[in-house]
């Protein structure tokens, strides 16, 4: 006679994954299509899955503003325990694919000017050197408000404790100064002078949204440390052109569409390749702030965790 088994009551009062994985995405992205987009379904699929959802929780779980949607407070509650069990089924599956591969997977999280404009240009090497290692890698800007669950290798940030559980080595000092193309060089001969450089047409790296990745130095911070004003530039100078997206505004120098100010870590591989040039030589040094490389103390001794730190390290020679 066969046992009887008892329905196990909280799987039973689940939703379904699949409308629960359409919730999350529209929720992120504030958006049925990007959603759509994103787990490769249509719009349409996306729209009764959530339908579903709020049927099966008889709750509204989003509202829609213009072409966008935003969370309820119904809503909010259940992305917030969604999200982070998402993260934790990720992180699990991680971990087991990792343990049956002989690669040993490392998770760093950086910035996305870091990660695009350094790392971008050094990894190759590193891949050479260690065959054995992946990288896993995620960027932000927010390093301390990082989705629940996020638990990095190594976090490479102007922070310098990140969290508990975490050493911190210096990397490098903030070294600034403007940059521009050369053909811009040619092109506008005066901003060979300082001067010329506050009149010209200036990329400006905002602070909104920077606080947890460098000191806010701006154009106008900038020329205050050469004791010149900007708020001097004459009333015909070009719009100052303001973003906080680094890379825009590198790539925008790079289309020769003005100056910006150039992080040295960031930039001086595009300045030795001659696709950038320093058109003044004055600079600002912020020699009281660093860089860090920071490495989760409890993987800080195995070995593909021990040779990132030492090879980023070698790349940053303390002065």
């Amino acid at each position: 006679m066969s046992k009887h088994v008892d329905p196990d009551t909280i799987l039973l009062k689940m939703p379904s994954l699949r409308a629960v994985k359409a919730f999350v995405a529209a929720a992120k992205y504030e958006s049925f299509t990007r959603a759509a987009e994103a787990l490769c379904v249509s719009q349409a699929a996306i729209s009764r899955q959530i339908r579903e959802l709020e049927s099966y929780l008889g709750a509204q779980l989003f509202t829609r503003v213009g072409r966008a949607v935003e969370l309820t407070a119904a809503g909010a509650v259940f992305f917030d325990a969604a999200q982070l069990s998402f993260v934790n089924i990720a992180q699990a599956a991680e971990r087991i694919r990792s343990s049956q591969s002989t690669k040993k997977v490392l998770t760093v999280c950086c910035s996305p000017a870091f990660s695009a404009l350094w790392l971008s240009n050094h990894l190759q090497e590193f891949f050479a050197q260690c065959p054995d290692i992946e990288l896993n890698l995620i960027t932000t800007q927010n390093f301390l408000t990082m989705e629940p669950g996020v638990q990095p290798d190594i976090f490479i940030t102007k922070i310098s404790r990140i969290r508990d559980g975490y050493r911190s080595y210096p990397l490098c000092h903030d070294v600034i100064y403007p940059v521009c193309t050369p053909q811009y060089l040619e092109k506008h001969p005066e901003i060979a002078t300082i001067e010329g450089v506050r009149d010209s047409s200036l990329l400006n790296l905002s602070p909104y949204g920077r606080s947890q990745v460098a000191e806010h130095v701006d154009w106008g911070v900038w020329l205050a440390f050469q004791a010149i004003d900007i708020d001097d530039r004459p009333a015909n100078s070009p719009q100052i052109f303001n973003a906080n997206d680094y890379n825009l505004l590198i790539s925008m120098v790079l289309t020769h569409q003005g100056i910006a100010l150039g992080w040295n870590h960031l930039v001086t591989g595009l300045v030795q390749q001659g696709l950038l040039v320093r058109p003044i030589e004055q600079q600002v040094q912020l020699r009281n702030s660093w860089h860090y490389l920071s490495c989760r103390e409890s993987s800080e001794n195995e070995d593909e965790l021990r040779r990132f730190r030492e090879w980023i390290l070698a790349k940053f020679p303390r002065r």
